[in-house]
């Protein structure tokens, strides 16, 4: 202790004259481990918080719609780390094929969740008290606040006064001659509920989408498939998904119809429609006709069956010396542009004299570039063609390690077709037959279907995804839309003094003031202008003085709502039993501070 505090002891230890040593590190407490956790929840459970996890969540999900993801698009995957061998690596090690279920993704998710949980918790008891709690006290002074005016009347007049409010839905009480009313407590609801709902779309989400799963089956015309998870190219489901949930039915894709421009010179060979056409079989029923259109899903057994890709399956049958057929089936090929240049791999393991492999295009109406290479110039079948480059040795199918079905790996391999080994690519129009080279046997192009690729998906969480979206847009317009006022009608001299204060913004409150005065005097009142002009035109009053406590609680909301203050609270700043100096500072020119320092009228 310094000197002149041993003098005086009621002088404080770090007063201005106390030795340097004695205010410490400036004068702030330390934290404890408690301390430290305690400011930790409240930074986490902070609007600030939540607003920058709201942002980092919608930040996070970018790269899932910008990179393929494996859930929705595996070919996609492949393709993308084909085309960027380099950036593997960072693929893997951020996790961007599987965004939405990445650590870091979880993590911003998680801590949003609980950010709110932390915060509608408490708000739930307060926002419960403030609603069974009596309206404040009616202030000594009427005439320093917003829309003062006065009527003609006296303290019987109340209870008409009375009445008027409450057919305006304002809950009143009596504190001798005055009436304290307020209303508006549905706008402090409709941010709870905003949350809540917030909590329930992560719930939903993160927990509904466990149960489940998502398939995608590329299907020929004229071919089908069965809803089980052997029959499908790529399956994935939620962590608690159960295969035996899956409902049994068959899907038959009977045709498949494009339609293009033909009219428009800029825009000839755009996709217009596309249409499958299929015949759905479940137990117990007759096989029934469906379609499947572009964002017109068809719905069976719950789940829903999309459209999300075409493309051409050339048939190729291939013999052998013997003119015996070794091969023979629809392959897709995949589309490379607009007009559907598409790119195929048909891989021949057994029945030849060596294994061969042809890679190579299909044009549905083929044209020539400048330089001699075949291009397609129209995505429709006018003028079908195919172009195989061939290869023989060991295609590695038997060494236990899988292989897509759309590559091929040449590194190994001979070629004796196409490209650099001295013999024309085998290129074929519809119904042509071609030898291949070194008397391994013969390749037809036979015929050519379309394809579509399907994708059943079912997804318990739409309904409820819907619903709640609904509750928290209105629970949101609420909060924002409906004004929180109070409003006080004073017998005073044979007169009725009318005011009002806003809890935030409220520009109409002079008019609901005024539209009060109407209903009860009939003539509007008669405004006093001094007093209208030294009182805030806004809820900045409201802001520094009743709602002042509500604030240093870190009660947070959507914009333009605040959280409701206590009973005891609103009473002291009403400032009935205040006793202070007049000051002027940003409430006003009149405005003062009560015993418990806070601003009040």
């Amino acid at each position: 202790m310094s000197r002149s505090s041993e003098s005086d002891p009621l002088r404080p230890s770090d007063h201005i004259d106390a030795a340097p040593e004695a205010a410490g590190d400036g004068g702030n407490p330390r934290l404890g481990p408690v301390g430290w956790l305690r400011f930790l929840w409240r930074q986490l459970t902070s609007m600030r918080t939540a607003i920058v996890l709201l942002l980092l969540l919608a930040i996070a999900a970018v790269p899932g719609s910008l990179v393929p993801q494996r859930s929705s698009d595996p070919n996609g995957v492949i393709q993308v780390r084909a085309d960027n061998p380099e950036l593997v690596w960072l693929y893997d090690a951020l996790s961007l094929h599987d965004v939405y279920s990445s650590p870091w993704f979880s993590a911003i998710y998680l801590l949003l969740f609980t950010s709110l949980v932390g915060c509608v918790i408490p708000r739930l008891a307060h926002h419960w008290r403030a609603m069974r709690a009596q309206p404040p006290r009616t202030p000594a002074r009427l005439s320093r606040l917003v829309g003062f005016r006065t009527v003609a009347g006296d303290a019987s007049d109340l209870d008409r006064a009375d009445g008027v409010l409450r057919k305006l839905g304002y809950r009143t009480a009596r504190y001798g001659d005055s009436i304290s009313a307020e209303r508006g407590y549905l706008r402090e609801t409709g941010n709870l509920v905003f949350h809540i709902s917030m909590l329930a779309l992560l719930l939903v989400v993160g927990i509904g989408s466990g149960f489940g799963y998502q398939g995608q089956r590329l299907v020929v015309e004229g071919r089908s498939f069965a809803n089980a998870q052997s029959s499908y190219d790529t399956f994935t489901s939620g962590r608690w998904f159960d295969e035996g949930a899956l409902e049994p039915f068959s899907l038959a894709l009977d045709d498949l119809d494009v339609v293009y421009e033909t009219e428009n010179v800029n825009a000839i060979g755009a996709p217009l429609d596309f249409t499958a056409s299929v015949t759905v079989t479940e137990p117990g029923q007759e096989p029934r006709p469906g379609q499947i259109k572009v964002n017109e899903p068809l719905r069976i057994a719950g789940a829903n069956l999309y459209l999300i890709s075409n493309g051409y399956a050339p048939r190729v049958i291939i013999r052998d010396a013997e003119g015996d057929v070794v091969f023979d089936q629809f392959t897709p090929f995949l589309a490379q542009d607009d007009n559907m240049t598409s790119l195929g791999v048909l891989k021949v393991p057994d029945g030849l004299a060596e294994q061969v492999g042809l890679r190579g295009f299909f044009y549905p109406s083929v044209g020539t570039l400048d330089t001699g290479a075949l291009t397609s110039i129209y995505p429709d079948l006018l003028a079908p063609v195919v172009s195989l480059q061939a290869f023989t040795g060991d295609l590695g199918l038997d060494a236990g390690v899988p292989r897509s079905v759309y590559a091929l790996d040449t590194d190994d391999l001979a070629q004796i077709a196409g490209g650099d080994s001295g013999t024309e690519a085998l290129t074929m129009q519809l119904g042509e037959t071609v030898d291949i080279p070194g008397g391994l046997g013969t390749v037809e192009f036979a015929d050519v279907q379309r394809y579509g690729v399907i994708e059943v998906h079912e997804d318990l969480t739409q309904v409820p995804v819907l619903w709640i979206t609904i509750v928290l847009f209105v629970s949101l317009l609420a909060s924002l839309l409906i004004p929180r006022r109070r409003m006080w009608v004073k017998a005073v001299g044979g007169r009725l003094e009318l005011a009002g204060l806003a809890r935030g913004e409220d520009p109409t409150l002079e008019r609901a003031v005024a539209d009060l005065a109407k209903r009860i005097g009939g003539d509007g009142g008669e405004p006093d202008d001094g007093a209208s002009a030294a009182a805030p035109r806004s809820g900045a009053l409201a802001h520094a003085g009743s709602d002042a406590a509500a604030a240093g609680s870190g009660a947070r909301g959507v914009p333009g709502s605040e959280a409701p203050t206590s009973p005891a609270g609103d009473a002291a700043a009403s400032g009935s039993d205040a006793t202070a100096e007049p000051r002027s500072d940003a409430t006003g020119p009149a405005a003062r501070r009560g015993p418990d320092g806070r601003i009040d009228a």
